[in-house]
């Protein structure tokens, strides 16, 4: 089985392509959790500022209760636009707390869809086109040493990748996910397509307008299916791009 967390497709894409080679099934971790029974786990999401989404750590902790053995074959897929940092070690540190060891590790590179940083957009269209068209090779890759139950650990960390987590994440977790600064412009068709992809099922429509809860990932994903571009998150978003490719 699979498990995967997915805010803009990347994730869930990965994850329902590796699937289907595997023959197995992709979920997402929000309602579903492995059985004792499990000795194939695999886990499938996005690196966010260099560390693990929020939705994913809780994910991990809940794997405590789940009765997973010590033979269970535990692997990780994180996509990212570039570089991963020091997320491998904070996810190695989060099974250990409950009681797992990850046997295969692996990175993917998607395109970028973070854009509410100064210096942080999506990527030109060559560069997304060319990431995606790299992407089916390597999930190939990974699939065929999951067949083989194989140990490794093959992920771009990029350059320093302590520095960057430890600096970045920490500072994500506590000032980066505001949902007070999410609001709609008269663009908004009320059309619902931010609700239907929020991955945490934060948003309501309210008079056809939507309204974010507080249990946000910030993974942007209804900043990128608005089909009429209609979500701001304060004035970051100005002037930045938007990514469809995967919703």
């Amino acid at each position: 089985m699979i498990y995967y967390f997915s805010g803009t497709g990347n994730s869930r894409y990965v994850a329902r392509k590796l699937a289907f080679q595997l023959g197995t099934e992709a979920v997402t971790i929000r309602d579903n959790l492995p059985t004792s029974s499990c000795r194939n786990i695999g886990i499938v999401f996005p690196v966010y500022a260099w560390g693990l989404p929020k939705p994913v750590m809780q994910f991990i902790r809940r794997l405590r209760d789940a009765g997973i053995g010590e033979s269970t074959y535990i692997w990780c897929v994180m996509t990212c636009g570039d570089e991963t940092g020091n997320a491998p070690a904070i996810l190695r540190r989060e099974l250990a707390a409950s009681g797992l060891k990850l046997s295969a590790l692996w990175s993917i590179i998607m395109p970028n869809v973070y854009v509410l940083l100064p210096g942080f957009d999506v990527d030109k269209k060559e560069v997304e086109r060319k990431k995606l068209a790299a992407a089916p090779a390597r999930i190939d890759e990974i699939a065929a040493q999951v067949k083989r139950r194989e140990h490794v650990t093959d992920v771009t960390l990029g350059s320093w990748p302590r520095l960057k987590t430890a600096v970045v994440y920490p500072l994500f977790l506590k000032y980066g996910i505001n949902t007070k600064k999410f609001r709609s412009t008269d663009a908004c068709i009320s059309c619902g397509r931010c609700a239907e992809v929020c991955p945490q099922e934060n948003i309501n429509l309210a008079d056809g307008r939507p309204q974010w809860g507080d249990d946000c990932s910030s993974c942007l994903g209804c900043y990128h299916a608005c089909p009429t571009q209609a979500i701001e998150y304060g004035t970051a978003t100005r002037g930045k791009g938007h990514y469809s490719g995967q919703q």
